[in-house]
């Protein structure tokens, strides 16, 4: 994925502070976690524990 291809609202949106926040869609599509912590990742990266935590799929 190339950089030039994220969309607005759909892949980021900006945050009250002026900040790209990536959403859960984009990473994704990105297919890795980066373990930065953020806060829409969907493979459940705790940046306190370093650890991954199962999501329950309800």
């Amino acid at each position: 994925m190339k950089l030039n291809d994220i969309k607005e609202n759909e892949d980021f949106y900006y945050n009250e502070q002026g900040y790209k926040v990536f959403t859960e869609k984009f990473h994704l599509k990105r297919g890795y976690c980066c373990k930065s912590g953020c806060r829409h990742c969907p493979y459940g990266y705790d940046k306190k524990t370093d650890t991954f935590i199962k999501k329950s799929k309800n």
